[in-house]
Parts: C-alpha cells; sequence; structure tokens
C-alpha cells in the first residue's frame, strides 16, 4: 500500500475531453498560448465556497489550507455556504479527492459538488484548492522530467486505493500537456501540486516526495503577474464604459503584469460588441452579468491584428471587462476600448 499513492482524479468537463490542442503561432511565429484557457478567475475575486458535508474537524482542515492560497494571492474564500456558491465541497470517503479546475466550476449544476476531499492526508485539501483557482498537476508539466515505467504505473493504480483504468492512469498521470495548453514554470519538484510517486515507477529510479506545503515557486506563480497578483486592479475601481459611447475609451497596460478592469450596464437584453483597438496585443475576458465570477467569454486575437473582440448575446444586468496583455512577463502598450449594443 505505501507504494501506490493516493492521487488526484483531474476533473475535465465534456466539451474538454479529447480535444486536440494545436500550437497557435502569432506574428514572428512566436507561440500564443492562454492556458488554460478561460480557467482563471478574474484577479481579485472572491469565492464562496458551500461544504455539502463533512466533519467539523474536515471543514476546519478545508478552510485553514485554503487560506494558505489566500495568504499570497489576490484571491478571497468566502465559506458562506451560499446556495449558488462557485466551490462547492463534498467529503465521500468513497470517491477520492478531486476538483474541477477554475472556472469550470461555474459549469457544473449547483446540486453537485466541485470539490471532493474523500481523503485530508497532508496537504490533499490545498492540492484540490490549487485546482480550484486554476492549476494544474505538477506531475504533467512539459517541463517536467519523469521517465514513467508506463506498465508498471497503469498496473500499480489499477490497485487500491484508486482502481484506475488504463485511460485513467493516462489521463491523470502518464500525459504531459501541450507547452502551448499551460502559462507556468520550470518543473517544481516541491510543488504542493505535486504527489509522491516512489522510486519504482519510474526507468531511472527516479520518483518523487510527497509534498504538504505550498512550495516557494507555488507562492511565486500564483502571486505573480499569469496569475493573481496583489497589484491587480480591485472591482470596485473598474472604469466604466458607456454602451455606444461616441468616442472610445483610452486605456493603457502600464507596467508589466498589469490588468485593467472595466464594468459596464447593458439596460436591455440584445447583441453587445466589445473590442479593443491599437497597437497593443492583448487579451480580454467577459464576466457578468452582476458577477465578477461568471466568466462568459475570452478571446485574444478575433479583433483587427492583434486586438480583442467578444460577441455576445447578453441579458441586462453589470458586466465586467478584463484587459491584458497577451505577454504577462514583458508586454506593455496602449490601447482603447469600446462597448457597443447591436
Amino acid at each position: 500500500m505505501a507504494d501506490r499513492p493516493k492521487i488526484c482524479i483531474d476533473r475535465i468537463l465534456p466539451r474538454d475531453m479529447m480535444r486536440f490542442q494545436a500550437a497557435s503561432r502569432g506574428p514572428g511565429g512566436r507561440m500564443r498560448a492562454i492556458a488554460p484557457i478561460g480557467k482563471t478567475w478574474m484577479n481579485g475575486s472572491t469565492l464562496r465556497v458551500r461544504f455539502m458535508g463533512g466533519t467539523t474537524a474536515e471543514q476546519a482542515k478545508a478552510r485553514e489550507q485554503a487560506g494558505w492560497w489566500m495568504q499570497v494571492a489576490n484571491i478571497k474564500f468566502d465559506f458562506n455556504n451560499a446556495a449558488d456558491a462557485e466551490i462547492r465541497i463534498a467529503f465521500d470517503h468513497n470517491d477520492g479527492a478531486w476538483s474541477y479546475v477554475g472556472t469550470d466550476c461555474r459549469s457544473i449544476p449547483l446540486n453537485a459538488p466541485t470539490m471532493n476531499l474523500g481523503f485530508l492526508d497532508g496537504g490533499t485539501a490545498a492540492h484540490e484548492f490549487g485546482h480550484a483557482i486554476g492549476l494544474a498537476h505538477e506531475h504533467q508539466n512539459p517541463a517536467g522530467g519523469i521517465q514513467w515505467n508506463e506498465q508498471v504505473v497503469i498496473r500499480e493504480m489499477a490497485k487500491s486505493p484508486n482502481f484506475w483504468d488504463e485511460q485513467t492512469t493516462r489521463h491523470n498521470i502518464l500525459h504531459k500537456y501541450s507547452a502551448d495548453q499551460l502559462k507556468g514554470t520550470a518543473f517544481d519538484p516541491e510543488s504542493i501540486m505535486l504527489y509522491f510517486f516512489p522510486d519504482s515507477w519510474t526507468l531511472n529510479g527516479i520518483g518523487t516526495k510527497e509534498n504538504d506545503i505550498l512550495s516557494r515557486m507555488d507562492k511565486e506563480f500564483i502571486a505573480g503577474a499569469k496569475m493573481y497578483p496583489k497589484t491587480g486592479t480591485p472591482v470596485s475601481a473598474a472604469t466604466e464604459l458607456k454602451v455606444n459611447a461616441r468616442l472610445r475609451t483610452q486605456a493603457a497596460i502600464g507596467k508589466v503584469g498589469e490588468e485593467d478592469l472595466f464594468r459596464f450596464t447593458a439596460k436591455d437584453g440584445g447583441r453587445y460588441i466589445i473590442d479593443t483597438r491599437g497597437p497593443t496585443d492583448v487579451v480580454m475576458k467577459l464576466f457578468g452579468p452582476n458577477s465578477e465570477t461568471a466568466l462568459i467569454a475570452e478571446d485574444d486575437d478575433s479583433g483587427v491584428n492583434t486586438n480583442a473582440r467578444i460577441a455576445a448575446d447578453l441579458i441586462a444586468g453589470d458586466y465586467f471587462v478584463q484587459v491584458r496583455h497577451y505577454n504577462r512577463a514583458r508586454g506593455m502598450g496602449n490601447y482603447s476600448v469600446k462597448v457597443r449594443k447591436t
């Protein structure tokens, strides 16, 4: 049993299953990727959490380890047990540990959990909350160097406590993400998102160790420009956009990693178009109605040249538009944004 670790199941929405991940390239042949596409919440979001069972001790453990992420990232968890909470946690001991990834949680029926904490060994709850805010499994990092002995892994994962078939094992352990699917770092052997794997499961006799706390790289990455930097614009400070304004609103990504936040009110239902113009290559997300966590759409280059454009049928309500440079590590520049109802 000691050589057969308990592994988190990677919960994927049906629309993402078996999808071909092509590496698209923009001008100059540079790799173009937003990944995982649409999985990260708006920077500064407050995610509500509802417990669907669990003992007092189990719930306390979940709260404690969720707090590890709040200490370093610009994201909050509100354990208010709201009926429509973004994160809903079950404690079914017969269903292992798993979570949907980031904003995928909003696609799950409200009477169903988005996370299960069937065991709470070590940092399991922190690992699952890592998924809930958009992180992937570190052992599937394309920069990782784990040399799997595939037949051994498949054989061992078919036994207790996991009982996985070959397809499940390949999906959750053996398959690596392609580079165009992820925004990430070099492989981190200390990451909370990495499980223990015994030496006997590899061809070179080098396994991994169990990590029960957030690593230095975990903290730097989740708080960095690619995820949830604390320097992000709070929702309360979003710039107001007037629908069908005569002039475009001028803006700029003034520093590396900056995310600009706008809001507008759709007074009645209809087709709305939000687009950017200018020389800066930006990525845009649309959230709403009346919600900073309900992602409606995300776009990179559907507008003029490398500008973003989202066209969506919206009901009446308040909406949020988040704009950032495609290159979080180096990008800056001017742009304009406008909302119009057609």
